[in-house]
């Protein structure tokens, strides 16, 4: 069982490129990826400088866009085919993303499952539009057979071995911090069928999604969440929470929406030995909810966190 508490990184986020890992990848898509170049962003928040200390693998790999898609208003969602066998992740890590004539790095978290990468070559990511470089281009000027590159980092996984003890899963979520739970949320589910279909696996327990934005046109994947809780109505369960909504809500998603924030309350309900929590949202967000688990007695090693930036 992998479960890390992590102070830094987000999901906007920066990295060094070395220049052995560099070699790796195509040349013709990452000729303009030098390590001179990378480093020539020296803002305060960029991926670079808040993640240098963090775990990564040491492939950097070529990947193709192969869909490209408006999930929200703000935010577009990649699927990037990732042809390299030796690229692979954990449930809720993120990677590296080098844009040719871009010199500087973005990091976004993975939103989908290990089992798609591993049936399709595929992995998704979900972008919001910022003014920050690698944003700009996902938003203004990524299309179909783009290439880019990509490094999988991060010590925010969830990633159980078949002998391992049954955990029940929390995953709290605020606004693009959704994309690393959905990850888990999908793996578990994943783990979930494999269990059932062939008997042996990792058995997990319940999971609980507590996720809020804005209003319900920002919260992300909707329908993939909604797919998940009705076909596991035993093992999976989400509460949907808006805090700006000024529509009214469709009668598919009221009975899964509050509107007002996620409370302290909510949370302290689900804790018990077995439980597992995980945190990913703006600083202030993963900071009350860590510092309420860590009041509530929650062992430190059972809250993992992620911020983003």
């Amino acid at each position: 069982m992998a479960c890390a508490a992590v102070l830094t990184a987000g999901l906007l986020r920066g990295s060094v490129c070395s220049q052995a890992a560099l070699s790796r990848a195509t040349p013709g898509v990452l000729r303009h990826l030098t390590l001179t170049s990378i480093m020539k962003s020296k803002r305060k928040t960029d991926h670079l400088e808040r993640t240098a200390n963090a775990v990564r693998q040491e492939v950097v790999s070529t990947a193709k866009v192969c869909g490209v898609a408006n999930e929200s208003p703000s935010v577009k969602r990649l699927r990037l085919l990732v042809a390299d066998q030796d690229f692979s992740f954990k449930a809720g890590q993120w990677v590296d993303f080098f844009i040719p004539g871009v010199s500087v790095v973005g990091g976004f978290s993975i939103c989908s499952s290990p089992g798609l990468l591993e049936q399709e070559r595929v992995i998704e990511l979900a972008v919001k539009y910022t003014n920050h470089p690698p944003a700009l281009w996902i938003h203004n000027q990524c299309a179909l057979d783009s290439e880019v590159a990509v490094r999988v980092g991060g010590e925010f996984f969830f990633d159980p071995q078949p002998a391992d003890a049954s955990r029940n899963l929390v995953l709290i979520a605020g606004g693009v911090g959704i994309n690393p739970l959905l990850s888990i949320l999908r793996h578990s589910a994943d783990l979930h069928r494999e269990r059932a279909d062939k008997g042996r696996g990792y058995e997990i327990g319940t999971i609980k999604l507590f996720y809020s934005a804005k209003n319900t046109s920002e919260l992300l994947f909707k329908k993939n969440i909604l797919d998940l809780v009705n076909e596991f109505p035993k093992k999976i369960a989400c509460s949907l929470h808006v805090t700006k909504q000024t529509t009214q809500i469709s009668a598919e998603l009221k009975p899964y929406i509050t509107e007002g924030r996620i409370t302290e309350k909510e949370i302290r309900d689900h804790i018990s030995r077995e439980t597992l929590f995980y945190i990913c949202g703006p600083p202030p967000m993963t900071d009350f909810f860590s510092r309420q688990l860590e009041n509530s007695h929650v062992p430190k090693e059972h809250i993992c966190f992620e911020k983003w930036w």
